[in-house]
């Protein structure tokens, strides 16, 4: 834990407890708000053929992941962890030009 703690500049234990709490409910609400969304724009199992429908809602969990993260980063007062973690995640994607800072 000491060398996570380094690595992402954390001084305290209950500040990486925060930041793990905030990863685990922001990938289980995105997986959770990805099948509602796939209803709204009428990709179903009943109705798409099942690699589709999996194809569309992993590609759906990954910007809902993507904006979950800062919220409840923000909720949870770690809002520049999370926004400084989110702009090196989408740099490294090569969606860096719409980070300049």
């Amino acid at each position: 834990m000491k060398k996570l703690k380094n690595r992402w500049g954390i001084e305290s234990n209950w500040q990486l407890f925060v930041i793990f709490l905030v990863f685990a409910i922001t990938g289980s609400s995105a997986a959770k708000l990805a099948s509602p969304v796939c209803e709204v724009l009428g990709i179903t199992q009943e109705t798409t053929h099942w690699s589709l429908y999996w194809l569309a809602r992993i590609f759906l969990i990954f910007p809902i992941y993507q904006v979950l993260l800062v919220t409840f980063g923000w909720v949870f007062g770690q809002f520049q962890f999370f926004w400084s973690f989110e702009k090196r995640m989408l740099t490294r994607i090569g969606l860096a030009k719409f980070f300049r800072t």
